[in-house]
């Protein structure tokens, strides 16, 4: 009994791990199943690509603060002194005034005839306004000829271009759908305030604003800006706005003074030699060398 009870625990021992053994075989079965499973899912879709390349923040940044600036502008009535600086030119003071109703006046030295004549452009609840100021080319009183309605565009031949920073070139630089990229940029010279650079982005034949550098002080007020026409700077501190704008001188009928430089005026006998002979070095009635004698002939010598 005894040899035999080492037999029976063996086989009970022996039948105890016989189980393991069964079950081993299913789950080493269903292993690489289980793995093909998993390695069998797709992979998640790529993101889809941008609609449209997206613009830098910087640009996006400082076009609103030029639109805010620009707002400013719109609300920033006074009467301030700027001087512009044309290449070839002697320098020019112009006087802007933007009123408190809204009407505003842009005086211009050399604003006509090729520079020779000073002329002032005006909108008011009567429409928009040219006025002839007197110069020491024209030296007749100021007066003024009515060119359209208030909102009106000026015609390219009459217009000098100075008055639209403060103008119609503001609601360009309010408006966010406008075809302009911006950045910031340096001042001009013996500018100040904060400035941007201005371009189109768009092709077109009458761009909606003079590409260039714009800028404007805190408050609103434009102290710089270098377009095509030249470059404006403030020459001082500003001055407090009128109630509304008066013009230079009485409404007439007549024509406005263009842009292109007068024709030159016809000779006259003024423009003789002090000597009285012509630019041919002849005087007038001498019978000099080549004059034809009588019967048309030139004269001979006798013999």
């Amino acid at each position: 009994m005894s040899a035999s009870a080492p037999n029976a625990e063996n086989g009970r021992v022996y039948a105890a791990h016989r189980p393991a053994v069964r079950l081993t075989a299913p789950i080493a079965f269903a292993l690489p199943v289980l793995l093909a499973g998993c390695s069998s899912d797709p992979p998640d879709d790529p993101p889809p690509p941008p609609s449209a390349a997206p613009r830098p923040a910087g640009q996006d940044a400082a076009r609103d603060e030029l639109a805010a600036l620009a707002a400013a502008a719109q609300d920033r009535h006074m009467v301030a002194r700027y001087t512009l600086r044309v290449a070839d030119t002697p320098d020019r003071s112009v006087v802007v005034t933007s009123a408190n109703d809204g009407s505003w006046r842009v005086d211009v030295p050399g604003g006509a005839l090729g520079g020779t004549a000073d002329v002032s452009l005006a909108a008011t609840a009567d429409g928009l306004f040219q006025c002839a100021l007197p110069s020491a080319t024209r030296p007749e009183p100021a007066s003024c000829v009515r060119v359209g309605e208030r909102d009106d565009t000026l015609p390219r031949r009459l217009d000098p271009r100075v008055q639209h920073p403060f103008t119609d070139w503001l609601d360009v630089l309010t408006d966010r759908r406008a075809p302009l990229s911006v950045s910031p940029a340096m001042a001009p010279p013996e500018a100040t305030g904060t400035c941007y650079s201005v371009e189109t982005t768009a092709a077109s034949i009458n761009p909606p604003l003079d590409v260039g550098i714009y800028c404007f002080d805190a408050d609103g007020t434009p102290t710089a800006v270098r377009a095509a026409f030249g470059t404006l700077t403030l020459a001082g501190p500003p001055e407090p706005a009128p109630a509304t704008v008066q013009l230079a001188g009485p409404v007439v009928d007549g024509e406005p003074l263009g842009m292109e430089a007068p024709p030159p005026p016809p000779s006259t006998p003024s423009d003789l030699d002090p000597g009285g002979t012509d630019p041919s070095g002849t005087a007038p009635g001498d019978p000099g060398a080549g004059d034809a004698g009588p019967g048309g002939t030139e004269p001979t010598g006798g013999g």
